[in-house]
């Protein structure tokens, strides 16, 4: 047995290493099978569709925000990893009832570098982790400062308008990539916006996500009226999760953007 101390504070006890876990954080579930963990995850959420074609194998347990208890039991881990903005407390509190449950809290690109070291220490994989963040650090390291100054709004929903604020790992990776987020000065970390604001904010470019809320084309000629001057772009939410998909989301940030 191993007793750990996860990100939240909570003492973890558990069987060390894990041989049945379960990930209820879509970033964490496809950053664990990069660390070559196939054979040990038995769960995920319906969310955890990475990387495809070998994720399926592990059971739906339900999603982020619900869990399907009797799936779980029949599971029987000895692992659960969850994500605080990802997973209620309330889900938190039913699966510790029962299983050990280690919680990562993950709102900057620090963080999500710190998250695969410390999961590699958790599963018994640090040398594949430590490898991981190399690769990751040496391509941000690599990435030219085109978005040096650019104003940006990444926005996640619609009616209501609803952007990235402060305290979030989007923005600290915006951040990262040398734009600045006037909205981060705003109250809350997705905070709502009206149509005025995005006017106001003197934009460079508006990002608008795939996900939550599916933006798709035919969004477009509506930022393009509000922010004529600035570059309107789609961009694949995806690129924007922590962990692995970090080795993905520079080349991506480097073409895609500037199209």
């Amino acid at each position: 047995m191993k007793i750990i101390t996860d990100q939240l504070g909570r003492t973890v006890t558990y069987h060390f290493p894990p041989q049945r876990i379960i990930s209820f954080a879509p970033a964490i579930t496809e950053t664990m099978f990069r660390l070559n963990l196939q054979e040990k995850i038995v769960g995920r959420t319906r969310f955890c569709v990475h990387p495809k074609g070998i994720v399926e194998h592990a059971v739906n347990v339900g999603g982020t925000k619900d869990v399907k208890m009797d799936r779980v039991h029949d599971l029987q881990p000895d692992l659960i990893i969850v994500e605080k903005e990802e997973n209620t407390k309330e889900m938190v509190a039913q699966l510790e009832h029962y299983y050990p449950v280690y919680a990562f809290e993950i709102q900057t690109v620090p963080d999500a570098l710190q998250m695969i070291v410390d999961l590699g220490e958790i599963v018994d994989r640090v040398q594949q982790a430590n490898a991981l963040v190399q690769r990751i650090n040496k391509s941000f390291a690599a990435f030219p400062r085109i978005y040096e100054g650019k104003r940006v709004a990444y926005v996640i929903w619609q009616d209501p308008y609803m952007v990235v604020g402060k305290n979030t790992y989007i923005q600290s990776l915006l951040e990262k990539l040398g734009f600045i987020n006037p909205f981060a000065m705003m109250d809350g970390r997705y905070p709502t916006v009206k149509p005025e604001d995005f006017q106001q904010a003197q934009l460079d470019y508006v990002l608008l996500a795939t996900e939550p809320f599916p933006f798709r084309e035919v969004h477009l000629s509506t930022f393009a009226n509000l922010t004529p001057e600035a570059t309107i772009k789609i961009v694949d939410g995806e690129m924007f999760w922590y962990g692995v998909k970090m080795l993905e989301a520079v080349p991506y940030f480097q073409t895609h953007l500037q199209r």
